[in-house]
């Protein structure tokens, strides 16, 4: 008999919605204060999820959501970076 797995679920901090952990993209800030996107969803430091979509992303900076989840200031590298995932997985599909 399979074992059912519990998927982990996380919450966007842009719509404010409940998903399965891999359908978001995890942003981190290190402890050094350093914020990137964590692809990998293993990095150390505190992290924030976001949709992936480029809705949620806008949503996310002009709500200045992840600045006050990550307590610190995200550079719009950080926001390039998720559009620029978000849209190549979207070819992809």
């Amino acid at each position: 008999m399979a074992v059912q797995r519990k998927v982990p679920m996380r919450k966007c901090v842009a719509t404010g919605g409940m998903f399965p952990k891999k359908e978001l993209i995890r942003v981190v800030r290190s402890k050094e204060g350093e914020v990137s996107v964590d692809t990998t969803g293993k990095k150390s430091g505190r992290g924030a999820y976001v949709s992936k979509s480029e809705e949620a992303v806008e949503a996310a900076k002009k709500k200045r959501s992840l600045n006050s989840h990550l307590e610190t200031e995200i550079p719009d590298e950080v926001y390039e970076e998720l559009l620029r995932l978000i849209r190549r997985e979207q070819l992809k599909r």
